[in-house]
């Protein structure tokens, strides 16, 4: 009943949420708040109970749910599944703290994003594919309605887009589980286990024409060049609570799936070795050169996602044990970097009213705070030493060499042009005369510096100190590689 609480926590905080009324906004999110807050403890006290030496999945939890279908609600985690769980319920914490503008129909804002963080925790603990599939899709419901509430003023289209994407993509995913599904010797099953004994016998054709419908529906969520087409407007429009779980989690859906494909169909994923790291790279470069060309500061943070979710999927094309490690480790290093960038932008946002980096000039003396955050944020993102990108970024240079040697030079290149953005931006936003629209701006208040120092504190604690959260993913990172030795 471990992980049953974990997932049940969130959902009755929605449940306590619809039963308050409307009219007492406070009430409302202090429910929210004590939810999302029980939920990141609670995800603590598992990651307490857990022994990072186990190389297998733990707590498993089992009942069957449709036996004639062969699907059961399965749960477990090992340690890149609780990696992202922790990510997941800090980073709902932090969405919640920051909803404090959110004012019209805020009972259904709640209760949304609550049910949203119910759905991501549920994709990172199914063991079953159908379980799986089933949170998968049930995070585009409250995403939809999210966006398209409180978005900003292309909101609709954002939304649509958004679901479209989702959902072509999805498509492909259906279609390979159900092909997997077929190929289970005798009554087929779901369960994931099975499958992956099931997709290592296949022949080698058969793994890659699954492999491909897999990086279609995973490779829209994370995502890769070129199915990166919904993520600029959706998080531009969306309200900056739910960027924060957009891009620190949501993405990382993606890149999780991808592994767990990669455990099923090593065959395919060593013969399609080459399209992805070509595919990694094009991202890197890419969505950096978007993102230094962007005068919007959140719509310069999304094209920066696309290059740094380039180095998970470089990562995980090399295929060695350095090279996934620090797949793993960009994974939650850019949910922090990316999460603590949307609430600070986000923030200078209610303030201000503009996103147009051109606005902005020496908030530093006006916004003191919040400026030392925002460049230990934009710093993080550069991946310099002393923060989590670094250990990520320094893991998959290490892979990549080992796997390509000298084309590794290319995350040296878009390492280079991260820099150049976020110094630029630091220049903008930090430098020059004080705008006489800028003065009198309001700091950063309490609870804003607690969510802000939650996210960059972590990015640092690992930067200094990445012993604990590499030994969590180690043993499971190991022995997904012993299939490609």
């Amino acid at each position: 009943m471990l992980l049953k609480g974990l997932l049940l926590t969130p959902l009755i905080g929605a449940a306590l949420v619809g039963l308050l009324p409307g009219r007492s906004l406070g009430l409302v999110r202090s429910v929210a708040l004590a939810s999302a807050a029980t939920a990141f403890g609670y995800a603590l006290w598992i990651a307490g109970q857990f022994d990072p030496r186990f190389a297998g999945v733990q707590f498993y939890e089992s009942q069957t749910w449709n036996p004639r279908l062969g699907s059961a609600f399965v749960l477990a985690i090992d340690g890149i599944s609780l990696s992202m769980l922790l990510l997941g319920t800090l980073l709902s914490l932090v969405a919640v703290m920051a909803s404090a503008s959110i004012r019209e129909r805020a009972k259904g804002y709640y209760m949304l994003l609550l049910i949203l963080e119910a759905a991501m925790l549920g994709v990172f603990m199914a063991r079953d594919w159908s379980l799986f599939y089933v949170f998968w899709e049930l995070t585009l419901i409250p995403l939809f309605f999210l966006i398209d509430r409180w978005g900003g003023q292309n909101r609709h289209r954002a939304a649509l887009n958004f679901v479209l994407y989702t959902l072509g993509g999805s498509v492909f995913m259906l279609v390979a589980l159900l092909m997997l599904y077929d190929a289970v010797p005798g009554q087929g099953v779901f369960e994931m286990t099975l499958i992956r004994e099931t997709g290592r016998a296949l022949p080698e054709q058969m793994q890659i024409l699954l492999f491909l419908g897999f990086l279609i529906g995973f490779g829209v969520k994370m995502p890769i060049f070129p199915l990166h087409g919904w993520l600029p407007l959706a998080h531009v429009e969306a309200p900056s609570p739910v960027s924060i779980l957009l891009s620190g989690v949501l993405l990382k859906m993606g890149a999780y799936g991808l592994i767990r494909v990669a455990s099923i169909l090593p065959a395919a994923a060593e013969a399609l070795q080459g399209l992805l790291v070509v595919l990694a790279l094009v991202s890197l470069v890419y969505g950096g050169i978007l993102a230094w060309r962007q005068r919007d500061l959140k719509a310069m943070i999304a094209y920066s996602s696309v290059s740094h979710m380039g180095v998970v999927l470089l990562g995980l094309a090399s295929l060695n044990s350095a090279g996934i490690t620090g797949a793993v480790m960009q994974m939650v290093a850019h949910g922090l970097v990316a999460g603590a960038l949307f609430l600070l932008i986000g923030l200078l946002y209610e303030r201000t009213h503009t996103r147009d980096i051109a606005d902005y000039s020496s908030l530093v003396r006006v916004m003191p705070r919040f400026a030392f955050f925002t460049v230990l944020a934009l710093v993080a993102a550069i991946g310099l030493p002393g923060t989590a990108g670094f250990i990520a970024e320094l893991h998959a240079l290490i892979g990549g060499f080992q796997a390509w040697g000298g084309w590794i030079v290319f995350l040296s290149l878009a390492v280079l042009i991260s820099a150049a953005y976020a110094l630029r931006t630091v220049g903008r936003l930090f430098t020059g005369p004080v705008s006489a629209r800028m003065q009198g701006l309001p700091d950063l208040t309490l609870t804003e510096l607690t969510a802000a120092a939650a996210l960059t504190g972590g990015s640092l604690l690992i930067g200094i100190y990445p012993t604990p959260a590499l030994e969590l993913i180690g043993s499971s990172v190991n022995r997904l590689t012993q299939l490609f030795l």
